[in-house]
């Protein structure tokens, strides 16, 4: 979640009167996030989410979350319901932009997950995944390992700080697609689950937010963007592994659906995708994100310290001891 495009009482109004909802009384960007334009919206009862689809999600696309947000909503996964307006269509237009409401997530994300909250988190990414493989909406992965040769080559390092790394990631993107695994268990991912898009309420886990890169991906893959977001300790500026938190993601996955021996030996190669896709998403918006946006930019230094330590491991029970 981010501020790129600023809105006023006059677009305000425009919402109102295109929703069945109580008159909205308070509105405020959020800053955390990167990808879209989002606004806290409240009324006198009622908290809702507005936002603004920005340029790296294509118009074509947006029907496919608003169908898997429903879908999951129907299916007990809490998580934010896209609100229909008086024409019974789920986009409208502000500032020339498609826009959408959800309903507000209760409950607030964590700096730091403990043993348990991950185990439930791997808990409720199975129960995501057996409802989502029946689903017959699909979207390519925009971020996906073919998707990132491209997004490397428009990176200009044009800081000293990250002059050395072009080679560096070059060779290491040769290497993970040359060993992609194929023919892994597959359906619809939410592929950005990080700390600040799970809530929790009284330390247990309420719901999960931010359905922007849901795509259709292989489950194993969700698993190592967890381990990737979730199961680092930070230590002052350094990232250490944690695979006591691993092992419980894991433990809660497995509660509802197993892991097949295939997919645990992809593991490795799955981190180091995952590690590089987001060193290279946080260097492009390092060099790219207007200086007037309101958000807080990414260090893509945290990312490369991920991939080096996934440089270094190899099979599945690295992970675990």
């Amino acid at each position: 979640m981010a501020v790129y495009t600023k809105i006023n009482k006059k677009d305000i109004s425009l919402i109102n009167n295109q929703f069945e909802i109580e008159k909205i009384i308070q509105f405020k960007g959020i800053k955390k996030g990167i990808e879209n334009t989002n606004y806290l919206l409240k009324t006198k009862k009622n908290k809702f989410i507005l936002t603004i689809f920005e340029k790296r999600v294509s118009n074509k696309e947006i029907p496919f979350f608003m169908k898997l947000m429903e879908t999951l909503n129907s299916s007990n996964i809490n998580c934010p319901k896209p609100l229909k307006n008086k024409k019974g269509k789920y986009l409208i237009k502000l500032k020339r932009k498609n826009a959408c409401i959800v309903s507000f997530l209760n409950g607030k994300d964590k700096n730091k997950l403990n043993l348990k909250n991950c185990f439930e988190v791997g808990k409720l990414v199975a129960k995501i995944h057996k409802i989502t493989k029946n689903m017959k909406i699909a979207r390519k992965n925009s971020m996906g390992i073919n998707e990132l040769s491209a997004l490397l080559r428009s990176i200009k390092f044009k800081s000293q700080k990250f002059s050395n790394l072009g080679k560096f990631l070059k060779n290491n993107l040769i290497d993970i697609k040359k060993n992609w695994p194929t023919k892994l268990p597959k359906g619809i991912i939410h592929g950005d689950l990080f700390i600040d898009n799970i809530f929790f309420n009284k330390n247990k886990l309420s719901g999960v937010i931010d359905f922007y890169f849901a795509a259709n991906d292989v489950f194993m893959y969700e698993i190592a963007i967890c381990i990737n977001a979730l199961c680092f300790d930070r230590i002052k500026s350094k990232f250490k592994i944690n695979k006591l938190k691993i092992k419980n993601l894991i433990k809660g996955y497995e509660s509802i659906q197993k892991i097949s021996l295939k997919e645990k030996k992809s593991l490795n190669i799955l981190c180091r995708g995952a590690a590089i896709r987001y060193l290279l998403t946080r260097l492009y918006d390092y060099s790219n994100t207007p200086k007037t946006a309101l958000i807080k930019i990414k260090d893509p230094n945290e990312y490369y310290q991920k991939l080096i330590t996934h440089n270094n491991l190899r099979s599945y029970k690295d992970y675990l001891i």
